[in-house]
């Protein structure tokens, strides 16, 4: 499995984000192939995560991907800064 973690800072209205990523970008995720779990975290003080977890490398980039295009159309006033974005394998889990 690959995750993909990418960390947001200065967001201007978590709870608006959280609907609108729960909306429409949560259904559009779930179509990557490989597609195992998605999270969206308020860690607060204005710092969202989310963590997107694929069978393979290809779904986890492509996650970063649409991911970084959803943002661009549809959260740039919310989230007026580039994530912080990191992947990579999954080495241990639950």
């Amino acid at each position: 499995m690959y995750a993909a973690v990418r960390r947001y800072e200065g967001v201007t209205d978590p709870a608006e984000a959280g609907r609108l990523v729960n909306e429409r970008f949560v259904p559009l995720i779930r179509q990557v192939p490989g597609f195992v779990a998605y999270y969206w975290l308020d860690a607060g003080d204005g710092v969202m995560v989310s963590t997107s977890v694929f069978q393979d490398r290809a779904g986890a980039e492509e996650s970063v991907a649409k991911a970084a295009d959803f943002v661009r159309d549809n959260l740039t006033s919310l989230l007026p800064r580039p994530p912080h974005v990191m992947a990579g394998e999954v080495v241990a889990s639950a």
